[in-house]
């Protein structure tokens, strides 16, 4: 469903990402992990179409990124940590703006908003300004946005920051539903007890390279520990592998 295939990306003199091959697949929730710096949000701003790598191919859903990027746009629903909302709109009206970027019929945005906000607890908020929401409504309102146009792929980030824990818990039984679906979800993390606790694989990214990848029930039996204990000590490994390279 998402494919990488020797995927680079280049500041000037700073190579953010070495090549980089990664294959998720369908009805998959895949973590992404991987400590401040790594990589993460410089692939999935790849992934989504926001940055161009500087070499390498990304497919998304068996379309090519840099041949068809409009359609590949239209295969991902995509939740940044930072979302940027109109807030003088009402929760309706914005949806009704991301169906029209779509270029979807009015009368299956209406259909869709309303089951979208139900879902997500804001179906008796949808008429109210978007600036008189908490940050946990603004995040179910930013993820019913990501489903308007009923993606087959999801690539968030960070997305349980500033959820209560009935909110934390319907979004993750909401990736779980996707994968059962045959969506596939691609989730950026700091929080490794979500990692554990919802998705199938994980791949651990430092400083630019995939370091580790596998199961999580795999990890876990290799490393005899949480998956919190597997990351620090992959991470530290590497970091000292890191300080001995260096003159």
């Amino acid at each position: 469903m998402i494919r990488l295939q020797g995927v680079e990306k280049r500041y000037g003199d700073f190579q953010a990402l070495h090549p980089l091959d990664l294959h998720v697949r369908e009805g998959e929730v895949f973590g992404f992990l991987g400590p401040n710096g790594a990589g993460k949000t410089t692939t999935n701003r790849i992934l989504a179409g926001v940055l161009t790598p500087t070499s390498g191919e990304v497919c998304i859903n068996g379309i090519d990124l840099k041949r068809d990027p409009v359609e590949c746009r239209r295969r991902c629903g995509f939740i940044p940590d930072r979302p940027f909302l109109y807030e003088k709109l009402t929760a309706k009206e914005f949806l009704q703006f991301i169906g029209g970027i779509y270029k979807m019929d009015a009368s299956i945005v209406s259909s869709r908003s309303m089951k979208l906000l139900q879902e997500n607890g804001l179906g008796d908020r949808a008429d109210e300004l978007i600036e008189a929401y908490s940050h946990g409504m603004k995040q179910r309102l930013v993820l019913s946005a990501a489903m308007l146009h009923d993606p087959p792929v999801l690539i968030v980030e960070e997305p349980m920051v500033g959820l209560d824990p009935h909110g934390a818990k319907r979004i993750k039984q909401l990736f779980r539903d996707l994968a059962s679906q045959g969506r596939t979800v691609f989730l950026s993390t700091h929080s490794l007890d979500v990692a554990q606790e919802v998705c199938d694989r994980v791949g651990i990214l430092y400083r630019g390279r995939l370091v580790a990848l596998d199961t999580v029930d795999a990890l876990l039996k290799k490393n005899d520990a949480d998956l919190e204990e597997v990351f620090l000590r992959i991470t530290e490994e590497e970091e000292s592998a890191h300080r001995g390279e260096l003159p």
